[in-house]
């Protein structure tokens, strides 16, 4: 399985990624390993994140979302069918977590 998230940094912008392992990466994220913006920016916490059958399913959303405005990544976190409405993203190739 492959995962897209999105989390929130300590001075509330956002850093969007996917991995393989979740769990591992938050950890990864919080002790500053392998991402030099949340390295100086810290993390609050995971906002919201999908999963994936495919790594190509996970890196498209992953590129998407790096697209949208904060407005609109702040709209998904709040309410995640507006990714399926307003993008045309299905929701059969990604489930939330």
């Amino acid at each position: 399985m492959f995962y897209t998230y999105i989390l929130r940094c300590k001075d509330d912008t956002y850093y969007i990624g996917y991995t393989t392992d979740i769990e591992r990466r938050i950890k990864e994220h919080e002790k500053g390993i392998n991402s030099k913006y949340t390295r100086a920016r810290g993390i609050k916490r995971l906002e919201i994140y999908w999963i994936s059958k495919s790594k190509s399913e996970a890196m498209k959303l992953e590129c998407l979302l790096k697209k949208l405005t904060r407005a609109n990544k702040s709209k998904i976190i709040e309410n995640p069918k507006f990714l399926y409405e307003k993008y045309g993203v299905s929701e059969n190739d990604y489930t939330i977590g």
